[in-house]
């Protein structure tokens, strides 16, 4: 599968005049919006949530830190509010590579075309519970 770059906004929710502007790598592989540590700063003052535990396309585990909230909007999608994990990377020729993880993308509404290698917009979002998961709710109601 090629690369889906995209150009996205990050802003802190509190104080927008602290933002970014980057392109990054559309993976679903990857559960949230990750940026690099070394940018935390410039999104300023914002919350620290939790310290988490990740494991890499390689097996190997590494810590992340969650912040937030942020601003984010991916180019021709609209604007959600989320939550930013920051990472230690190393830049590849001194070039970070932020990451959009799923989570991003089902809030904002895109889903990942594999053959025309770009970001479509969702008409509907899904709010049916899947019928097999509905079934096994069901029975496990009525034997209680």
């Amino acid at each position: 599968m090629g690369r889906i770059i995209t150009s996205v906004k990050i802003e802190n929710a509190v104080d927008p005049t602290k933002s970014i502007q980057s392109d990054a790598l559309i993976d679903t592989g990857a559960s949230y919006l990750t940026l690099p540590s070394a940018w935390k700063d410039r999104l300023g003052n914002l919350e620290f949530l939790q310290k988490i535990e990740l494991e890499t396309a390689t097996q190997e585990p590494v810590w992340g830190e969650i912040y937030g909230p942020v601003k984010m909007q991916i180019a021709g999608f609209r604007p959600i509010f989320t939550e930013v994990l920051f990472l230690d990377m190393k830049p590849n020729d001194g070039v970070y590579e932020p990451l959009i993880g799923y989570i991003v993308l089902e809030q904002s509404q895109a889903v990942v075309d594999m053959v025309g290698h770009r970001l479509l917009h969702i008409k509907r979002m899904d709010l049916k519970f899947w019928r097999p998961y509905n079934e096994i709710l069901s029975r496990h109601r009525q034997s209680r």
